[in-house]
């Protein structure tokens, strides 16, 4: 099968895993914690340093690779939502909390900014370093938000903190990036990761099954309370959309 011929095979593929995940409802966490998502949503486009720095990650960041802007948006808004949820119960005044929120949302706007390098996680963490002095930041504030970025890859090491709310971050950031495994993962990652690095399909078929397992494993990785409770349905919804559309793939492109 040519490149082309490949390219027309995974957009077709794509569009019968867009259907697919169209039949699932949206996960109970934008449901029960309504308040909190249009909360992160409305800081988001309003807060004039989260602003800028998304212009700044907006030129720079591919989208190509299936980690692109729309990517590091949601991951951005979950983080956000995240952190009031789980900082409203434990005494932090709103100006805190808001201050945490763009912590929060900054980080996921970088998280990814060196997607296509090895160990992404470790070389965004520096970058985002020397990007974040040029911002109103603490040199703590810029510490938490590297820590996070470094510690944001499943099945890795990662770092350890002595103060809970560095901890609290680096939680956020990772259930945020991880709620993408689930419907994300199958309407526009994998189809941007493989027609990007020109997969051939008879490869992509065969390692199908093993992506399915690791994606199961990501059920038991998520981090924070809230994630922990609420993230395994992003990945069920994913595992279910995964299964039926590689019975499609088998029956049509095998």
């Amino acid at each position: 099968m040519s490149s082309s011929e490949n390219i027309k095979a995974y957009i077709h593929i794509r569009k019968y895993a867009r259907e697919i995940a169209s039949r699932f409802s949206s996960p109970v966490f934008y449901k029960k914690f309504k308040d909190a998502n249009n909360f992160s949503s409305n800081f988001f486009k309003t807060n004039s340093i989260v602003r800028e720095l998304r212009e700044f990650v907006f030129t720079r960041l591919e989208n190509d690779f299936g980690h692109g802007l729309k990517h590091a948006v949601k991951v951005s808004l979950d983080a956000g939502a995240l952190m009031i949820i789980e900082c409203t119960p434990g005494g932090y005044s709103n100006e805190e909390i808001r201050r945490r929120v763009c912590i929060a949302q900054c980080a996921g706007l970088l998280h990814d900014i060196k997607r296509k390098e090895k160990n992404h996680a470790a070389a965004g963490a520096v970058y985002a370093a020397e990007v974040l002095k040029s911002y109103p930041f603490t040199p703590a504030e810029i510490q938490d938000i590297c820590n996070a970025i470094h510690n944001h890859e499943a099945f890795k090491e990662i770092l350890t903190f002595d103060r809970p709310e560095r901890t609290l971050l680096s939680d956020c950031l990772y259930d945020a990036d991880k709620f993408r495994w689930g419907s994300d993962n199958f309407t526009d990652t994998v189809w941007d990761m493989v027609m990007f690095s020109q997969t051939p399909l008879k490869e992509f078929i065969k390692r199908y099954p093993d992506g399915m397992k690791s994606l199961e494993r990501i059920k038991n990785t998520f981090r924070s309370n809230t994630g922990k409770k609420y993230g395994p349905e992003f990945i069920d919804i994913g595992l279910a959309i995964g299964k039926e559309l590689f019975k499609i793939i088998q029956d049509e492109f095998s």
